[in-house]
Formats: structure tokens, sequence, C-alpha cells
């Protein structure tokens, strides 16, 4: 096995996640809802830029070792087995994204996490355990964001420059606020699992961190020998008005589009040749309080289309990097003022003859000192400082009533 760290069972938890499993059940992502309460960890494996090696390959590999065969995502799925392996959860940072992608990782990241995480579970019949004790109390303290209102209008109007320049056409902007807590997060974490609009709700623990999702946006998922991605691109408040308004913005349709096309040209880079199609254009859908607007893409998966290649291919995900990618990822390096973390990444579920992974927007992760929060936008010419700064407000807001 190249580098990284794989266990059986993981054992040990940090000073304040605890570890709930046998409570709460498993919650990832895309977890087959009739197999929740079953499923019990068989092994793990976890990686960090610092361990080296090519995590895409050894995650493709680990995965493999354990009953999760995913060399050919053409292959039609086996039958499902109560008594075998049922799939598993599988996470990969913004920051390991940009890695595979040939791009900067950016400055460093404010939470304590790995960098990529596959979980791999079977079934049991056996009645879970009731948890030793109680969970301790949560307590939240205020929010810290890592840069200013000012300083973030001061970054868009930088992408501005840059787009004057001829550099970038559009760079999705992140910034970040973090909170110290105590006590067990999961419960909170549950919560914003559950917002109206969570595509992939979910929760995933790891030794001394926690992640909850929330997200509406599909990275990518593969069925029936096919590939698709939803990108999402365009935000209102959830209004009549602020309906109409989303579809009649020329901005925000230029804006989706470049990010369309950007995706088609991910697809393309792994799909059949000629396959790639636009299923559904600029659809408005709503996530808690916001309009979102929405674009379906779909592809042939060719035979021997394995893991590794799927996330070279989309990882980090157009939607939260920009366009150009590559040159998107070097303004995004250069001007938000700390890492990604677990954020604008990929979280979801794996198993044989199929992948689906949500785009961890609307996403909180919490280590042994805080619970950490990411939003954001995409930047084009025609964004308005001010109102890029509101809207990572609003995307904000949800996951941090949430999480209180």
């Amino acid at each position: 096995m190249a580098r990284g760290k794989s266990t059986e069972r993981m054992r040990g938890k940090g000073p304040d996640v605890v570890e709930t499993l046998p409570r709460m059940g498993v919650d990832a992502p895309g977890a087959p809802a009739a197999c929740r309460d079953t499923l019990v960890e068989r092994a793990r494996w976890q990686w960090r830029r610092t361990d080296g090696g090519d995590p895409a390959v050894t995650v493709q590999e680990f995965l493999a070792a354990h009953g999760v065969p995913l060399d050919d995502l053409a292959r039609p799925a086996a039958a499902h087995d109560p008594n075998g392996v049922c799939g598993a959860a599988l996470y990969v940072s913004a920051a390991a994204g940009a890695l595979l992608a040939g791009a900067p990782t950016g400055p460093p990241d404010p939470v304590d996490l790995p960098d990529l995480v596959a979980v791999v579970y079977g079934h049991t019949r056996a009645p879970r355990p009731a948890p030793h004790a109680p969970p301790a109390g949560w307590w939240l303290g205020d929010w810290t964001p890592s840069w200013t209102p000012a300083q973030h209008a001061d970054a868009v109007r930088s992408v501005r420059a840059a787009i004057g320049r001829g550099d970038v056409y559009q760079v999705n902007l992140v910034g970040h606020a973090a909170a110290p807590c105590t006590g067990d997060p999961l419960p909170a974490l549950a919560r914003l699992a559950g917002l109206p609009g969570a595509r992939y709700g979910g929760v995933l623990t790891g030794p001394g961190w926690a992640i909850g999702c929330a997200s509406p946006e599909t990275l990518v998922e593969v069925t029936g020998a096919r590939l698709i991605t939803r990108p999402i691109k365009g935000t209102r408040p959830a209004t009549t008005a602020g309906r109409a308004d989303l579809l009649a913005s020329a901005k925000e349709r230029a804006e989706h589009i470049m990010i369309v096309d950007l995706e088609r040209n991910d697809l393309a880079r792994v799909a059949c040749t000629g396959s790639v199609r636009v299923d559904d254009l600029f659809a408005v859908r709503r996530w808690c309080d916001l309009w979102q607007a929405e674009s379906t893409i779909s592809a042939a998966c060719p035979d021997g289309l394995g893991l590794a290649d799927l996330l070279r291919a989309l990882c980090p995900g157009g939607s939260v990097t920009g366009a150009p990618k590559l040159a998107a990822l070097d303004r995004i390096a250069t001007l938000e003022p700390v890492g990604r973390g677990a954020s604008m990444g990929a979280l979801g579920w794996v198993t044989p003859g199929r992948v689906d992974l949500g785009l961890t927007i609307r996403t909180a992760a919490v280590d042994a000192q805080a619970v950490h929060v990411w939003a954001g936008g995409g930047i084009t010419w025609g964004s308005d400082p001010d109102a890029e700064v509101a809207e990572a407000a609003a995307k904000a807001a949800p996951i941090r009533a949430a999480l209180t």
C-alpha cells in the first residue's frame, strides 16, 4: 500500500469531538437509507498532503483491496449483498483536488483535517450498543472571520482587475469564519445536514474531527454507465421577486454558462468521444431561503474508466474554482486568506458500479478547538464587490444558525 494511513478500525478520538456512530448510525452523504442502521466500519484510509504519493491511485487501490473495486466504472453493479461490503464514504478536500489538477493548494488550512478519507462499511445484524455516556453539552462561541468585508470586497476588485487584463474569465472567491466550541458537535452537524435542499446532507467523522454537509450540488454521479455533474451558479433570495431577478440576470446567466462549458470540458476529458450533452440548463431550484441556478451535464462512461482518473478530471469542481480552472486556482491561492479546509471539495458514497459525490458547499468542519464554515461566490467582470460580500453572508447564515 502506498503512503497514507490505513486501519481496519479507527481507534482513538480527539478531546472534544465525541465519536457517536453507535448512537447515530452511519450518516455519510449518499449512504443507502435502508442500510444506515446496519452499517459498521470495516476499514479506513486517511491521507494528508505531507504523506506524499498519488492519493487518487492509492485510494482506488485501497478500496479495491477492501471489496469496493472502482477500476471500471462502466461495469454493471453487482447485486447488493446484505452480508458483505455495502460501500464506502469518500471525502476529497479542495486542496487535494488542486494537487490532482496540478495547481497550487493554497494557504494553510485553518482546520486540522485529512485531505482524503475513505471509510469502507459492511453490514451487521447485531444491535448497536448504547453509548457509554450521554453526549457532552454543545457550546459555540463568537464567530471570527478570516477577512473583513472590506478585505473581501478588495479581493473581488482584484479579480475584476485580473479579468480586465485577460488573465481569467471568472474566479470563485471563498471566505472563512471560525468559532470556539466544546462538547459533542454531532447533533449540531446533523441539524446542518438536515437543512432543506441538502441533496448531500450527512456527517463524516474521524479521530479529532467531524464534517457536516448540507450541499445541494452534485460534483459527479456515475450510474448506469453515465457520468453526470450538476453545477450550481447564480443565487438570489427565495422570494417571487428573487426568482424573477435570477432568471432575468444577464450577469448570472453568463457566469453560469461559463461554468457549464468548463464542466462539459472536464467530462469530455474522460467520457466517450462526442457523448457530452447538457440535459437541463439554468434550472432554478431552492436551498433553504435561496434560489440557485443549476444545470445537468451528462456523458457516456467509457470502459475501463477508474475512480482515480475521474477524480483527476473533475476535482476541484469548476463551479467553486472558475475559468480557466488552473488560472483561477492560481488566483485563489493568492487572494484567499486561509485554506478551504472541508469546503469546496467532494464528499459522498461509492460502491461498485456507482459513484455519488457532492461538492462540499454549505459545509462545516469541527476539530478539537473550533467549528469552521466557508462561503463565497463566483466573480465576473460584472460583479459588484458589496453585493458579493452580501451573497457570501447569505449563504453562510443558515449554516451558522443550524450550528447554533
